[in-house]
């Protein structure tokens, strides 16, 4: 019996922050850098539709959870019923609403 597939969906905010993020490392590096980015946002996908709690819950809101993508980043995504939603990504460095 085939299980069913989990669905994984964007916010807007999640789009704009993700190219944002892409835009940033092809001025700052390369088109290689920005590859491994990709594909390492990919797996981690991957990996949160196998194992939704793979990432710990935020200590501020209970319902995100965030994930370090690479030193400099991090995917923020929400637990639904019938779907996982990726929230945004984030600048570790920087004093956000997400940290926590």
């Amino acid at each position: 019996m085939k299980t069913k597939e989990t669905i994984v969906i964007w916010s807007p905010l999640a789009e704009e922050t993700y190219l944002n993020t892409l835009e940033f490392i092809l001025k700052k590096w390369t088109v290689k850098e920005t590859n491994e980015f990709v594909c390492t946002v990919r797996d981690l996908i991957e990996k949160i539709k196998s194992f939704k709690n793979l990432c710990p819950p935020s200590r501020k809101q209970k319902n995100l959870r965030k994930c370090v993508v690479s030193y400099q980043t991090s995917l923020v995504y929400r637990i639904h019923k019938n779907f996982i939603e990726i929230v945004a990504f984030f600048d570790n460095r920087s004093n956000n609403i997400w940290q926590g």
